[in-house]
């Protein structure tokens, strides 16, 4: 098996959807000798801020000399980017080599009439072999969907289990309510363990202290009392408790992910030293991302209502007196209305796409549901149309924000490198 074999094999259990529960990944990893139980992990559940947060620690972590292996989804630009060690995609040999071992394991599953484990299971899967053969020190881990069910969630105690921002997302899966969702995050809490997390909604706060309570785990809460001392678009210099700590990420949901990863590290016992440093490293693509500098190019991966209301406060934050032109594409189980509620206030005009994904909403229909409200609108076919229109109708000193997504990312940053 090569490279290109072992990503369309991935894909193809696709097929399988999206089931939760940990029997198959029970199963599968007890063939596999259970590379999970020779590993330390930190796991990263919530709706909002994992990957950024995961990103922090990870970067933190590296700056000890330890070996840190870092797993998230989705990815931006290649697959190889949702298993890193010390933020080093797995290379493709490693990729090939590991999931046709992984795959060897899964025939026989099947062979003995096993369901057939999802895409995620098998990903998850293969992430924890490599990351074993590579004898990581530490595995920072981010959950995939909800925590409770989630393939991830297969692991033993972990170090501490942290807890980002819930909102709602996935209410299909994971429930119509906030405290509902919060159930499912709050999943990943075992017995006996440190747990982390930020200031929540009351109804999310209530189910992770109770979760805390049953579990005899130890639950602090960061408090993102901070100073803000200066912001640019380049880096965030903020005093939290005394420290000065400068980030190179945007807005202040930043900020607050930075604070939560900060209380995780003290906790274990990183120097402050350390912990600063790897923050001025941190790289996350894709939030808040400027692509472009004139006219002013950002992507936003926001791809539900909390995170679009995040956005705007960043907006505000950033280009108060300027309006918008947004770049807006989305998947069809999205909440869209909420999302440019939360944004329309910002808009100059915005520019729909359909992405090139089986679960895409139609560009004409998110135009049409913007024109009926709001007006203002231009829909285009594919995102090259988009970001030429968006640069055709722009001045030098324009705001152009692409969001709704982070599947189309890479594709966009493409696309500028070629229209400039």
């Amino acid at each position: 098996m090569d490279f290109n074999d072992a990503i369309a094999y991935i894909h193809s259990t696709y097929r399988f959807g999206s089931k939760l529960g940990l029997e198959n990944m029970r199963r599968l990893l007890g063939l596999m000798e259970d590379p999970h139980k020779e590993l330390e992990f930190i796991h990263i559940a919530g709706t909002n801020g994992k990957g950024s947060t995961a990103s922090f620690i990870s970067h933190a972590l590296m700056e000890t000399g330890l070996v840190v292996g870092t797993y998230t989804s989705p990815f931006i630009i290649e697959f190889n980017e949702r298993i890193k060690i010390n933020f080093q995609n797995i290379s493709n040999e490693d990729l090939a080599q590991i999931t046709e071992y992984v795959k060897s394991k899964v025939d026989i599953l099947v062979e003995a009439g096993e369901n057939h484990p999802t895409e995620f299971e098998i990903v998850t899967s293969i992430a924890f072999e490599y990351f074993k053969r590579k004898k990581c020190d530490i595995v920072v881990l981010e959950v995939g969907l909800g925590g409770r069910f989630d393939a991830t969630n297969i692991i033993d105690v972990p170090l501490c289990a942290v807890i980002t921002k819930i909102g709602y997302d996935h209410k299909e899966y994971l429930g119509d309510t906030l405290d509902k969702i919060a159930f499912e995050k709050a999943g990943i809490i075992k017995n006996s363990i440190k747990v982390f997390t930020c200031d929540q909604l009351p109804e999310a706060m209530r189910v992770i202290e109770d979760k805390c309570k049953e579990t005899g785990s130890a639950l602090t809460v960061a408090n993102a009392d901070y100073k803000l001392i200066s912001r640019n678009i380049d880096s965030q210099i903020y005093e939290y408790k005394g420290i000065r700590i400068e980030i190179p990420l945007c807005g202040e949901h930043q900020i607050k992910n930075s604070i939560l990863a900060f209380e995780v590290l003290k906790e274990i016992g990183l120097p402050y030293d350390k912990i600063l440093s790897g923050f001025l490293k941190t790289v996350w693509i894709g939030r808040f991302d400027v692509l472009l500098k004139e006219p002013l190019f950002i992507v936003d991966g926001a791809h539900n209502p909390d995170a679009a209301a995040e956005l705007g406060r960043t907006i505000t934050d950033y280009f108060k007196d300027k309006k918008i032109i947004f770049i807006m594409g989305v998947f069809k189980d999205k909440d869209y209305p909420e999302m440019i509620g939360n944004l329309i206030s910002h808009a100059k005009t915005f520019i729909t796409f359909t992405i090139d994904n089986e679960r895409a909403l139609d560009g004409e229909v998110l135009a049409g549901y913007i024109r009926n409200h709001y007006g203002n609108v231009v829909n285009c076919d594919k995102i090259k149309e988009a970001v030429r229109h968006a640069l055709l109708i722009s001045e030098k000193d324009d705001v152009i924000i692409a969001f709704g997504s982070l599947s189309y990312i890479g594709e966009l940053g493409k696309t500028i490198k070629a229209e400039v």
